[in-house]
């Protein structure tokens, strides 16, 4: 085919400049590199101080535990004098119950009226309803005296919508 010239490039004055000026962009180039490499080790050195710290401060209060729970009722009643009443309550109020505590308040059974049935309710614990076993008779009565109340809660919320 037809002959291939190779092009080479001449160096002229211009191309001095730029080689100049390259040697400047690598020592920009090593100066962020150094910058990268020093805020890296300060941020080593700041999460290892922290967890110094935090060590620290879990050591401190594993301390004051086992000197509060030695010491006597009455010392530990002058110490939260300094604390007022209402946020003692909050915090016990925040803490999670215990299984003695849970069962304890789930044991308890109460009689509630109901004001729109007219009817008695069994209420466990929190709010949990449970059924009655009763006699026919006890049931009728309870029945009868339900339709009752609801006839009166009726008429009492007709008689109002009446006069607005």
């Amino acid at each position: 085919m037809g002959k291939e010239k190779s092009k080479k490039r001449r160096k002229s004055s211009s191309d001095s400049s730029s080689s100049s000026s390259s040697d400047s962009s690598r020592e920009k180039k090593k100066l962020r590199k150094l910058k990268k490499k020093l805020k890296r080790e300060q941020k080593k050195t700041e999460k290892a101080l922290k967890k110094k710290l935090r060590e620290e401060k879990k050591r401190l209060k594993k301390k004051h535990r086992s000197k509060s729970s030695s010491r006597s009722r009455d010392e530990a009643k002058e110490a939260s004098a300094d604390i007022p009443l209402e946020l003692m309550e909050k915090s016990k109020a925040m803490a999670p119950m215990t299984k003695e505590e849970w069962e304890k308040r789930q044991s308890v059974v109460r009689k509630v009226l109901d004001e729109e049935s007219g009817r008695y309710r069994l209420i466990k614990g929190d709010g949990e309803v449970l059924e009655e076993i009763v006699s026919r008779d006890r049931h009728k009565q309870i029945n009868r005296q339900a339709t009752h109340a609801d006839g009166a809660f009726f008429q009492s919320q007709t008689v109002e919508k009446k006069m607005l």
